[in-house]
């Protein structure tokens, strides 16, 4: 390969690392946002479960004060029926105390109820605090770690354009336009493009004979006939038989 050659492949393997790096610096934000949006997903859910544990600790407690009202009301209609004056105030206590008797057995049912409800739910909070806590914790690690990748990214993006810009300062005039038509042409930084068996590996168009043959034997620069790109030839390597 001679000199332009190996010039126009340092500074295509520059250009294509550097826009490796940029795309790397644009994703990483993509990156975090995602991860982000996980952990705030799984902390409305965590914050639902622990809106249900709390409205079933809640009516737990309601129904036990329920029970508590209901009880003295029970004992105030007992100390009443014994000033009852015929049997008709006293079948009234009675119904009285028998409906607050239901009213206490219908809440202690609803109590054993929210009991069983509230055991897997306190399991599933508990659980769930424990894996939230670890998450966040993963997720700031994370941050960390693409933030320090993004200030090695962007060191190593100024340090390679640093070697494109020496590089271009060496090349030929003529040669770094044509570079940069290409480029331009392209969009890409493949100004560059191997021929293996007689194709073009970019455009994957097939050579003519006399211009593979060409490519084979002559030092100078070609181009391919179809998508204008440097071509280069690597001969095949020879195997020594010992």
């Amino acid at each position: 390969m001679n000199v332009a050659l190996e010039q126009v492949s340092k500074l295509q393997n520059l250009d294509l690392r550097i826009l490796e790096l940029k795309r790397e610096v644009a994703q990483l934000p993509k990156q975090i946002a995602e991860i982000e949006k996980q952990l705030e997903a799984h902390a409305k859910k965590l914050d639902t479960e622990k809106g249900v544990l709390t409205a079933n600790q809640r009516e737990r407690k309601q129904k036990e004060l329920d029970i508590q009202t209901a009880q003295q009301k029970i004992s105030k209609l007992k100390d009443q029926m014994l000033l009852a004056k015929n049997n008709e105030q006293y079948r009234a206590f009675q119904h009285e105390i028998d409906y607050a008797q239901n009213e206490i057995s219908s809440a202690e049912t609803r109590i054993l109820e929210l009991m069983e409800e509230s055991e897997p739910l306190e399991k599933n909070v508990k659980a769930a605090d424990v894996a939230l806590a670890a998450e966040r914790k993963q997720v700031e690690a994370q941050k960390a770690q693409a933030k320090e990748q993004t200030t090695a990214d962007e060191k190593e993006i100024s340090e390679r354009a640093g070697e494109m810009r020496k590089l271009l300062a060496e090349m030929p005039a003529p040669l770094k336009q044509t570079c940069e038509r290409i480029r331009k042409k392209h969009n890409s930084p493949l100004v560059m493009a191997e021929v293996v068996d007689g194709r073009c590996t970019v455009c994957r168009i097939a050579l003519r004979p006399q211009h593979y043959q060409d490519l084979k034997v002559r030092d100078d620069i070609q181009y391919c006939e179809s998508c204008g790109r440097i071509m280069f030839y690597k001969p095949p390597t020879q195997v020594v038989m010992s």
